[in-house]
């Protein structure tokens, strides 16, 4: 498979920021022109993300990810696998709120604020596909496995937050397993669905 070009990157990075902030009102799209106006750090991109490694924080950042498409990259994660059942607890709901990286008052807190009440429309995981996709295949392959790892084991922690019952049995359910294996193997281009950019 030949790899795709940055250009393509930096499109589908966009592409995801427009999902994430598709049905906000435009104060939040005001504010986010503003964070794209801003030059993205490595700090901003490691807190977001949990990614530690500068070496792979700085291929980020020359790759053109913004720490607010890094925000929309780590959030996805955690929202989807905590609406897997089709509910969302108050254990699960905390573990997102420790563990997505951004503040309450920031534009991706207002956000996430709101699909901590309304599942995301299917679209927002499409779009974190395809970024997901295009970004490993610009990254070595250490690289982009400290970007899986980064985004992929705050999710699991979500998904154990709430599991089992009066703390027997398996912390993770059918249906959150399905969803994490789903969002791994977007990693390795095997989403599991055809996935295509819109048009």
């Amino acid at each position: 498979m030949t790899p795709h070009p940055p250009e393509i990157l930096r499109d589908r990075g966009r592409s995801l920021e427009d999902e994430f902030f598709r049905r906000e009102d435009k104060r939040l799209i005001e504010q986010l022109a503003a964070l794209r106006a801003a030059e993205a750090t490595r700090e901003a991109l490691g807190q977001a993300s949990g990614i530690t490694a500068p070496a792979v924080l700085d291929k980020l950042i020359e790759l053109g990810i913004r720490a607010e498409t890094v925000a929309a990259l780590s959030i996805v994660p955690l929202v989807e696998v905590a609406w897997a059942d089709g509910a969302m607890d108050a254990k699960e709901r905390q573990a997102i709120l420790e563990r997505a990286g951004v503040r309450p008052d920031s534009t991706a807190g207002a956000l996430l604020a709101s699909w901590l009440e309304r599942r995301p429309e299917p679209n927002l995981v499409t779009a974190w596909t395809l970024l997901v996709q295009a970004m490993a295949e610009q990254l070595g392959p250490d690289e982009a496995a400290h970007v899986k790892t980064g985004l992929l084991e705050r999710a699991r922690a979500v998904a154990a937050a709430a599991g089992g019952i009066f703390g027997v049995g398996s912390k993770i359910s059918t249906a959150e397993a399905a969803t994490l294996a789903k969002l791994e193997a977007a990693f390795s281009g095997r989403s599991g669905t055809s996935v295509k950019p819109a048009s």
